[in-house]
């Protein structure tokens, strides 16, 4: 098979000239040999004299720049330190950065999955419940509110206390749709929901045998509920009630915890789905993600894909325990998923990453080989480190240390006699080993100086790596020099292109 570089160019087609360092290029000329024919040009690719393509600095590029004639584009790793005009100064084609993995050089060329090109849509409604807000003042509850529209909420719910009675509920309620959120209100205290009715909620939860005739008198939306959830009690009477008085609502047989009724429960919405097809419906979902020892991500995905098919149109959650925290987030990735699975029917895998949080990012191994291959190739006085096959690897220059232990892998460091590791370079290195350790227990992949992939929750890490440690060891002051130092260290076969 001929490879990209070697390749030429038809009049129609661009020409683009890639930069990589060693260690990537075999990656890197593997992706454009599949992707170039798809997208449309011809690549050229320029193997710089370097091990790893991210170590490499802009004016060290453009001392070093090469351009094929007839080359359209110049296309630099996405990591390259250094502003691009000393490159373009050089060069007689625009340059640009490229992504930071070369995995997502078919996102950077607008490549996506044809059965993904419209996804993100969804049917599902979200009310984020706010728990006991009358013991919260109206600052906290709107400031809470905000917080989950930003994550996906579509309607906030203010959660009364059982015994009622809050005199500062319209309020509230005013002041959340005076900042733009839709309000529902979880009581029944009908004086609470008077107020918070007339200040401008506009659903009011929930509703049975007990106070079905008011709500002719709220004029808005209303959840009903059966008197008696395990046998539906009252259920068809409150219902029947509702639609005399025409007041619109929506129906909830009541989701009930694992050991109490949880099986049955889920029964009950198809029956009610069988008996009403047509009627709007809503599930509380906090039964189940608040009182079961999970994390609640894969909890609400799954009831949400049972939402979906069964015709639910609303859920209700909440952020009370710990374990459940960013459901708000989960429920509005989760929603897209199981949409996008119904409505396609599609399977609801490697579709959505981000929900994908304690296992995520498939670990890489790259074997004692190329590890060994890279310590004899290195030259500068830093150290790459590497999670793979149960242990931590920490390979320099004519060194590979490997071990389950990062205490043993710091030991054996110091029994090598290094010298140049100096205190801020001893706390970089066992800080990433802290992270490589974490990354070996859950079976995550570790890239050293980038943040764990935790899904929707990562935290993106401001890299500090070990570079400037090592221009105090060889004295580099000049940028340029130090400018050859590694910047970041990222996985052979992961760097960037």
């Amino acid at each position: 098979m001929t490879a990209p570089a070697e390749r030429r160019a038809s009049p129609e087609r661009p020409r683009l000239h890639f930069i990589t360092g060693r260690l990537a290029e075999p990656s890197l000329r593997e992706v454009l040999e599949r992707l170039a024919p798809r997208v449309g040009f011809m690549p050229t690719v320029q193997v710089m004299n370097i091990t790893v393509a991210a170590l490499m600095t802009t004016p060290w590029i453009a001392k070093r720049l090469q351009v094929p004639e007839g080359t359209d584009r110049v296309i630099l790793p996405g990591a390259v330190s250094g502003p691009l005009d000393v490159v373009r100064a050089v060069s007689p084609v625009p340059v640009e950065r490229g992504p930071e993995d070369l995995r997502r050089l078919d996102e950077y060329f607008g490549q996506k999955r044809a059965d993904l090109a419209d996804y993100g849509s969804h049917a599902i409604e979200i009310i984020a419940e706010i728990n006991h807000a009358p013991r919260m003042t109206a600052a906290a509850i709107l400031a809470e509110a905000r917080r989950m529209r930003a994550d996906g909420a579509d309607r906030i719910d203010l959660g009364c206390d059982p015994e009622g009675g809050w005199s500062g509920v319209a309020d509230v309620v005013k002041r959340l749709v005076d900042d733009g959120h839709t309000v529902s209100i979880d009581s029944f205290d009908a004086r609470e929901v008077s107020a918070a009715v007339q200040a401008g909620a506009t659903l009011v939860l929930s509703i049975n045998s007990s106070n079905a005739e008011r709500a002719a008198d709220w004029g808005c939306e209303v959840v009903a509920i059966p008197d008696v959830p395990s046998t539906l009690e009252g259920f068809e009477a409150t219902i029947a009630r509702l639609d005399h008085d025409r007041v619109p609502h929506r129906l909830d047989p009541v989701l009930e915890p694992i050991g109490f009724g949880f099986a049955a429960s889920l029964g009950r919405y198809l029956d009610i789905r069988k008996r009403y097809p047509q009627a709007a419906m809503m599930m509380g979902i906090g039964n189940l993600t608040e009182l079961t020892d999970v994390d609640s991500a894969g909890m609400n995905v799954c009831l949400l894909g049972f939402c979906a098919e069964v015709g639910i149109g609303s859920i209700l959650t909440t952020e009370v325990i710990h374990w459940a925290r960013s459901s708000v987030k989960e429920c509005d990735l989760g929603r897209r998923l199981v949409h996008h699975a119904v409505t396609k029917r599609s399977l609801p895998k490697h579709v959505e990453p981000r929900l994908v949080t304690l296992r995520a990012g498939r670990p890489e191994a790259h074997g004692d080989a190329a590890l060994e291959r890279l310590s004899a190739a290195i030259r500068d006085p830093n150290f790459r480190l590497f999670a793979e096959r149960g242990e931590i690897h920490l390979v320099g220059r004519d060194l590979h240390l490997a071990s389950a232990d990062p205490f043993e892998v710091f030991a054996a460091l110091a029994a090598a006699g290094r010298d140049d590791v100096d205190p801020s370079h001893a706390f970089y290195l066992g800080y990433e080993m802290a992270k490589a350790v974490t990354a070996l227990s859950l079976d995550k992949d570790y890239r050293q100086d980038q943040a764990l992939d935790w899904g929707h929750l990562t935290r993106p890490e401001i890299a500090h790596g070990p570079s400037r440690a090592a221009a105090r060891v060889v004295g580099a002051t000049d940028p340029a020099v130090a400018g050859d130092l590694p910047r970041r260290d990222p996985l052979p076969g992961e760097e960037t292109a």
